[in-house]
């Protein structure tokens, strides 16, 4: 517009006195001539168009690109973003704030605390060659003090500058990390993570673990080493080694609490690189609230002793063992592995930090090494609830086989790390807040001075080579008295965690999918914890999808349309129970049930019907139109069991459909039927046994649930409604967290481990 406007001629008149005087100067007109004449007005034209076309080419590649981010925002809504890093632009963070700046030690003991000095805290701080490092929260007494110790307020800290600062609760244990980072920063090498109830024994950590790798202080030789001939064993209770068969350590997957046989033999591997190592505890060692709840009685404190002249032993790769934060000491080689998880429970952060760590520990050449009782803790009987290990029982069998299974091409250790920590997140160990701690925590690494290690090539992608009869070392463990549920050790696990394992064993690969009509978020995790003990998974529907409790989107009245997508992500599950969350399961009584078989409550009057739509309202006449439609598309194989279960096309089979079972082999079949309903409106009740009866005559179901209780309508008094003895109980109102207590009290008749578990 700005050069149209400059070459607009003033008026007629002045434009034809204008050419006419400029054509009588000119006796020969050329093509030269006109362009030299011209020529400021042909370059701001070309300018001009040059800029119009830059202008629409930017659009439409804006354009372009923002409907590729759309596309594939639309394919992957809830796909969690890999944080990116430029790892060569990372500040330096250095102490300035604090009275320490200059101060470094090589040796630290990181401790967190809530309350004021312990007799053995006061311990702690006179270990020669150590620097203790205790790390407030926002239940520490103001006024904490403790000579010899450093302490860090939570005021203190925020003025440090961490990245991971950003993430940590106030009143966590958790908010150790930024000590971790601190110890760093002040020239660590050696970290002992440790808690503040723990007397090292005979004062001296160098005495138990190997401080020292390598230089004149490093004990040099193998060490004992599990056997890696079974490739399928990948967690083991490094508790049978020291000669406690009958305890666990909290973390072990509660179906292998029941492997307590000694080992056949072991194997050995060099000393020098155990840069993880874990220390047994004496008196009150690391064990799960099923143990400390069912292994004694209730005012009676736990002292446990193992055998302190059993040799140490190493984890191979492919073998994990629980790892916790209170006797353990990290060689700078896997300082990144002292990051503790935000996103889960406190008493579940170590424990997935510690499997999460021997992973990656793998990627280095390092490995694990437990050793003999290196810490007597006291037990306070300060009991803990079982909702802080919901992380633990639901998760952690699946979270190792997922561990040993995972790969990566990254060429940065570093980068394998963060990309691990999102593999989790999408795998649902953690949430993305983890994600992006890890990225904060890796930086904060580099900005304090820490150098990421090298790679390693992974021996687990090697083909394993022969144990010969020479490479096999013997060892045979004491057997120590312990206690067991108040009386001492004979030498069998507890009939209570027989069964549970019993439990486990027949359902643990069953994928239990649970619809939730009362409010998730005060049922949905305890419903977790209870049945997630059992079955392989529990998979949560509701009204309301809830990201944060992994409650899925589904409508009740046409439940079953969600039920194909389930299916497809665990396609190596024997089969899917599913369940109402008015309903109770008393899953210890459906062990005779036959899992190739479909299960419904076809033998139940109240809860299956046969009826007929005439007489009845509109709505049955509907739905009896609908079954006629669908049915008449069926293939023959299920158009012929529907009419031999079905004789007079006047009746319809109505269902409550609470509870049901289809086997994995069936699955396929349940698939086709929900697609040849299409957009037709069917009712859930209607659907499921018009489903059932399609796939397999009723003769064949299994009659597990012929005996449950059953009612339309709740008692007035539900203890005396409950039965232990039935497989399954209807109508159960569960809608906040008490009512799920006195639940769980009523349930532990057929599950004693229930009992103050909540």
């Amino acid at each position: 517009m700005l050069v149209q406007d400059r070459t607009l001629p003033k008026s007629p008149k002045s434009q034809i006195r204008t050419s006419s005087h400029r054509f009588s100067d000119s006796k020969s007109l050329d093509f030269s001539t006109w362009v030299r004449d011209n020529l400021f007005k042909i370059v701001t034209v070309l300018l001009l168009i040059a800029t119009i076309a830059a202008l629409s080419f930017l659009r439409n590649f804006t354009d372009t690109a923002s409907l590729i981010q759309s596309k594939s925002q639309e394919h992957s809504p809830n796909a969690i973003p890999l944080p990116v890093i430029n790892w060569n632009s990372i500040q330096p963070i250095a102490d300035k704030s604090s009275v320490y700046s200059r101060f470094r030690s090589e040796k630290w003991i990181v401790v967190s605390v809530d309350r004021y000095p312990t007799d053995s805290l006061k311990k702690l701080v006179k270990i020669k060659g150590w620097q203790v490092l205790a790390i407030g929260n926002s239940r520490t007494p103001k006024n904490w003090n403790l000579k010899g110790a450093i302490f860090l307020s939570l005021d203190m800290q925020a003025n440090l500058g961490f990245r991971v600062l950003d993430f940590l609760p106030y009143d966590s244990y958790v908010r150790k990390s930024c000590g971790y980072l601190f110890a760093i920063q002040h020239g660590a090498k050696k970290i002992f993570d440790a808690d503040d109830r723990g007397d090292v024994i005979g004062d001296d950590l160098g005495k138990h673990f190997d401080v020292e790798l390598v230089g004149e202080g490093a004990r040099q030789g193998t060490i004992l080493q599990y056997s890696h001939e079974n490739p399928n064993r990948t967690i083991v209770n490094p508790y049978v080694h020291f000669g406690q068969r009958s305890v666990w350590p909290r973390g072990l997957p509660l179906e292998n609490v029941g492997e307590i046989s000694h080992e056949e033999f072991y194997t050995e591997v060099f000393g020098g690189k155990q840069f993880i190592q874990q220390g047994i505890s004496n008196g009150l060692p690391d064990v799960d609230s099923v143990f400390y709840f069912t292994r004694k009685p209730s005012l009676e404190a736990f002292d446990i002793r193992f055998d302190d002249r059993a040799p140490k032993v190493a984890l191979p790769q492919g073998m994990m063992v629980p790892v916790n934060s209170f006797n353990t000491i990290y060689q700078s080689s896997a300082f990144w592995a002292l990051m503790l998880p935000v996103s889960v429970s406190t008493m579940a952060s170590d424990v997935l930090r510690g499997f999460w760590g021997q992973r990656l520990l793998w990627e280095i050449g390092g490995y694990v090494v437990v050793y003999p009782p290196t810490v007597h803790r006291y037990d306070k009987i300060e009991a803990y609830p079982f909702s802080e290990e919901k992380d633990l029982h639901v998760n952690v069998g699946r979270l190792i086989k997922f561990l040993v299974s995972w790969r990566s091409n990254k060429h940065r250790f570093f980068e394998k790390v963060l990309e691990l920590s999102h593999s989790m997140a999408e795998e649902g160990f953690w949430t993305e807040r983890d994600v992006k701690f890890t990225a904060a925590w890796l930086q904060d690494l580099i900005a304090v001075g820490y150098q990421q290690p090298r790679l390693m090539s992974l021996e687990l992608d090697r083909p394993r080579a022969s144990i010969g009869h020479g490479d096999r070392k013997e060892f045979v463990p004491r057997k120590l008295p312990s206690v067991h549920l108040g009386v001492e050790e004979t030498g069998t696990v507890s009939y209570e965690i027989g069964n549970l394992i019993r439990w486990r064993k027949n359902f643990g690969n069953v994928v239990l999918i649970m619809f939730c009509s009362g409010p998730v978020e005060r049922t949905a995790l305890e419903w977790r914890l209870l049945y997630g003990r059992i079955f392989k998974t529990v998979i949560i529907l509701s009204e309301q999808k809830n990201e944060d409790l992994a409650v899925e989107a589904g409508q009740l009245e046409q439940v079953y349309r969600h039920l194909p997508k389930i299916f497809s992500r665990y396609t190596s599950a024997e089969g899917f129970l599913f369940l109402q969350d008015d309903t109770i399961l008393n899953y210890w009584n459906l062990l005779q049930a036959d899992k190739n078989k479909l299960w419904i409550t076809d033998k139940v009057s109240k809860s299956w019907s046969t009826v007929s739509p005439n007489g009845k309202s509109d709505w049955y006449s509907k739905q009896a139109e609908m079954v006629k439609e669908v049915v008449s598309t069926m293939p023959v194989h299920f158009q012929v069991n529907y009419k031999e279960a079905i004789r007079s096309d006047q009746s319809l089979i109505i269902c409550s459909s609470e509870l049901f079972y289809i086997p994995q082999h069936l699955a396929a079949d349940f698939v086709d039927l929900v697609n040849l309903v299409g957009n037709v409106q069917l009712h859930h009740k209607v659907a499921i046994p018009m489903f059932f009866v399609s796939m397999d005559s009723p003769h064949n179901f299994d009659s597990v649930f012929s005996t449950m209780v059953y009612k339309r309508k709740p008692p007035t008094n539900s203890s005396t409604f409950y039965s232990a003895q039935a497989p399954a109980v209807h109508p159960w109102n569960v809608s906040s967290e008490q009512d799920f207590i006195k639940l769980i009290r009523i349930m532990a008749e057929g599950d004693p481990l229930l009992m103050e578990l909540f």
